[in-house]
């Protein structure tokens, strides 16, 4: 027997799904509170020194963060060809511009500290502004228009066109979304900012953290009460599918439904476990921020982020780019798998690469952590920002 026929295809697929999920929430999680202590840079830290405690909180660590955003690009890549292909062409500018947005940031943190004038300082500490609130927004924006579906089409040939606009992408629900995310992932990098920062810095930290989770709170609530209301219509596949077909989105039937994206639930009431851990994150992340604790804090924050992204996911399963003009033409992980063979060559990677990268996180995160204020930067001239 070939080696990758001992693992079932349709159970490959599933592996992959759930992965690409771990990978998504392993780049929120990590650099998600970098985006947020970036966003927070201009508001939170009024002096020169101020905003360099705010800045080497992150300094050492964010170039390493970016790991799990290209490994979540290539396993879209690899993993579901179509899926890449279609999602970055139809949202073209807007990757564009989120790309953009991120080269900003390492030029940020490397020009910032070449000239000491406050001028200077100050436009490249709005550019790290910039390279972390539009990828937070739009990355948020993008998932609220994969659940309204995407305005694509498939011919016979499978040949993709796409039917919508770049300002089309901010609609109302998809800038609630983007909105939603912009507020976690300040939210996270507050209580990052709480852990790792002291005196006023963390005071104000925690005033915006708690702001922030409130806010999140009630945006999850709101986009949980347009789901359930109908405002937001779902996906159901109408025809029988084979977990183990080759790829080929057109062999099935699907229709747009009210209340689609509840059917998850209702079939497995046990998936409610993602939105109570998005809303008991935010919560108690809202609550801990009141005392005096902290590393709990971070596990919350954590939890809120998991929750949050696992409720998109597991609402729409089986669907990973739903059309909005050609519902059958939508993508499932059924149907836009790469072959069998690469996604078992791609899960050895994993099993091999995927532990030597957290065991080396969890390494770094070790070796560089502790408070950093005001003292610690005027003592060590070589602080690198």
């Amino acid at each position: 027997m070939i080696l990758h026929e001992f693992i079932d295809y349709s159970t490959l697929k599933m592996i992959w799904w759930l992965l690409l999920g771990v990978l998504l929430i392993g780049f929120a999680v990590t650099d998600g509170f970098d985006m947020g202590v970036g966003t927070l840079l201009p508001f939170i830290a009024g002096t020169d020194i101020e905003r360099r405690v705010v800045i080497n909180t992150i300094g050492a660590t964010w170039e390493g963060n970016q790991v799990w955003f290209i490994l979540g690009g290539g396993a879209i890549f690899a993993a579901w060809p179509p899926l890449y292909a279609i999602s970055f062409s139809g949202f073209y500018l807007a990757m564009f511009i989120v790309l953009a947005a991120m080269i900003l940031r390492p030029v940020a943190f490397k020009y910032r500290s070449k000239r000491p004038d406050p001028a200077w300082r100050n436009a490249w500490d709005w550019a790290l502004f910039t390279g972390s609130f539009v990828p937070a927004l739009v990355f948020g924006v993008a998932v609220g228009n994969v659940l309204l579906g995407v305005p694509f089409r498939l011919d016979p040939d499978l040949r993709m066109t796409y039917e919508g606009s770049f300002f089309d992408l901010f609609s109302p629900f998809p800038l609630l979304c983007g909105l939603l995310s912009v507020t976690m992932l300040v939210m996270h990098g507050a209580v990052w900012l709480v852990m790792r920062t002291t005196g006023e810095i963390a005071v104000r930290a925690r005033r915006t953290g708690t702001l922030a989770a409130l806010l999140g709170i009630l945006l999850f609530g709101a986009g949980g009460y347009l789901v359930a209301t109908g405002f937001v219509e779902g996906f159901r596949i109408t025809s029988d599918v084979d977990p183990n077909m080759q790829a080929n989105p057109l062999a099935k039937q699907a229709v747009i439904e009210g209340g689609a994206w509840l059917r998850n639930y209702a079939a497995h009431p046990v998936l409610w476990l993602a939105p109570v851990f998005g809303f008991v994150g935010m919560a108690g992340t809202l609550i801990l921020l009141q005392t005096r604790l902290e590393m709990p804090i971070f596990v919350f924050s954590k939890m809120a982020v998991f929750g949050n992204i696992a409720t998109v996911g597991v609402s729409m399963f089986p669907f990973i780019l739903p059309s909005s003009v050609q519902p059958d033409a939508s993508l499932t992980i059924w149907d836009a798998s790469s072959t069998h063979r690469t996604l078992f060559n791609m899960l050895v990677a994993v099993i091999i690469f995927l532990p030597m990268i957290l065991l080396y996180t969890a390494w770094v995160y070790k070796v560089l952590w502790g408070k950093v204020d005001e003292e610690t930067i005027e003592r060590d001239n070589h602080t690198a920002y």
